[in-house]
């Protein structure tokens, strides 16, 4: 429910901040106004995006959808990321004609529009700032209101540039410079999704501390075909093989009850599947993923 009020509040006052840019940047006839406007536009279709995927991903597993939704942040992420690395090739190239024949610019408007979009984005960013810690998808759409930010100062500083030298040429400079700093968001963000949606072992956690933490439990003689990943926003899950040693069936569970305590107390693991054995496994085929080269 928090998740889902700040990123209604973040929606509003970008919708508004984005209204205010692009009649602003028609006026002043500043391409940075406007690509910081074309930000905003992306802002709104994420942070929707962000809405709809908190809403579904919270709904509960089906016969069908056994792990529930939780893929639809990650997805989400991954869209918003795309959608960003595009919109900066877009202002690359608007740039790259300005650059060869530069634009006048009303350095006023423009100044004004973006410190009103400065103070926008700051009250974004500090709404989402909680929830970003969280959850993926919304620092997805934080890192889309922080890059907002970073444009609009970067407008009042050639804003200023402009007005006390004219040198219109600032201003696609100033689009390129926004651009780049998108583009390191939305590549770190389309990694990250790509990670989780690959089942990469998630950013933190090593395979052979796991295992090592593992095998120091009394009745573990040994853990094997071990597999980490991650369902949604700092959901993981595990699955292995353990070696252990001849025990009566209650003692296996205490066993098994201290494996799911130390990996949720020391790697924040929760969900797992751990299947015993008595006996080195000797039937390949059920270890497929594990015999093939790495």
């Amino acid at each position: 429910m928090h998740h889902k009020r700040s990123l209604l509040i973040a929606i509003s006052i970008t919708g508004l901040m984005f209204v205010l840019e692009v009649i602003g940047g028609i006026i002043s006839n500043s391409l940075a106004l406007l690509s910081d406007a074309g930000h905003m536009l992306t802002d709104i279709f994420a942070l929707s995006l962000s809405l709809f995927a908190v809403k579904f991903a919270s709904m509960p597993a089906t016969e069908k959808k056994t792990y529930g939704f939780y893929r639809i942040e990650i997805l989400t992420a991954l869209i918003n990321g795309v959608v960003l690395i595009l919109l900066v090739l877009y202002i690359f190239y608007e740039a790259y004609r300005r650059l060869i024949d530069p634009k006048e610019v009303k350095s006023l408007i423009m100044l004004v529009v973006a410190s009103i979009g400065l103070i926008v984005n700051i009250a974004g960013a500090f709404i989402l700032k909680g929830s970003s810690r969280e959850n993926i998808n919304i620092r997805s759409a934080f890192l889309h209101i922080i890059g907002d930010a970073l444009s609009s100062a970067g407008v009042i500083i050639g804003g200023i540039i402009i007005m006390a030298t004219k040198w219109y040429v600032v201003d696609p400079l100033l689009s390129i410079a926004i651009g780049v700093v998108i583009l390191r968001g939305a590549y770190g963000l389309v990694s990250e999704s790509v990670n989780i949606l690959l089942e990469a072992v998630p950013k933190g956690i090593r395979v052979d501390t796991v295992v090592g933490e593992v095998k120091r439990i009394d009745g573990v003689r040994d853990i094997h075909d071990v597999h980490i990943w991650t369902l949604t926003s700092g959901v993981y899950a595990l699955s292995a093989h353990v070696l252990i040693s001849d025990l009566l069936t209650s003692e296996s569970n205490k066993v098994l009850e201290r494996i799911n305590g130390l990996l949720k107390e020391k790697f924040n693991i929760q969900h797992t599947t751990i299947q015993f054995e008595c006996e080195w496994c000797s039937n390949k085929d059920v270890c497929v993923l594990d015999s093939k080269p790495r």
